[in-house]
């Protein structure tokens, strides 16, 4: 059973988490979020501290949910990048936080360890044996599959093809094409023809 204390920390970060998708970290008005939670800015700043700090939780919130809904096999990356795919569309405020995250200056909030996907050592030991194309660092890896399972969600379609597909065939074709292109970044040399 959840308590009031509990009820009132999930408002205000649930509060937090359209503001800053909204407006990232400098843009966000604590007042705001204290009203869309029903809840006192006292209230707000006893839970978090700090404006700051809850821009973190809210973002350390986003990647644990992304985490669990992703796989973290280093031998079933193109998983990754179909599941992170469909994560993205689901949750595009996800992305928005990273972006604030990143364009505001709050590298404390993006700590390698709470990325999604499997850990620089599994995808090294996977290259090992032979499985994941070895010429790859695996930190550089895990940046392209992200941005490929990810690329429909964060960039301008209209740029590239003058309309917007919003179809369950365009979103299937989309996921296809990620998961097909990381299978070709991953391949070994020996197997990429």
């Amino acid at each position: 059973m959840r308590t009031d204390g509990e009820a009132t920390r999930a408002r205000i970060l649930a509060a937090a988490r359209k503001e800053f998708a909204r407006y990232g970290l400098a843009g966000a008005r604590v007042d705001r979020i204290a009203e869309e939670a029903r809840a006192s800015k006292e209230r707000l700043y006893a839970y978090f501290g700090g404006k700051s700090a809850l821009f973190a939780a809210v973002l350390a919130a986003n990647l644990r949910e992304t985490t669990d809904q992703v796989p973290r096999d280093a031998l079933d990356l193109p998983g990754f990048v179909g599941a992170l795919y469909d994560h993205a569309l689901e949750h595009p405020e996800h992305l928005r936080m990273l972006d604030w995250a990143r364009l505001e200056g709050a590298p404390d909030a993006l700590a390698p360890s709470s990325r999604p996907g499997p850990a620089s050592a599994d995808i090294a030991a996977a290259q090992a044996r032979g499985i994941i194309d070895p010429a790859w660092d695996p930190d550089d890896l895990m940046t392209l599959l992200f941005s490929l399972a990810t690329a429909w969600a964060q960039s301008p379609e209209l740029l590239y093809t003058g309309k917007t597909e919003d179809s369950d065939a365009a979103r299937e074709r989309r996921r296809q094409a990620a998961i097909a292109a990381a299978c070709k970044l991953l391949a070994p040399a020996e197997t990429k023809q």
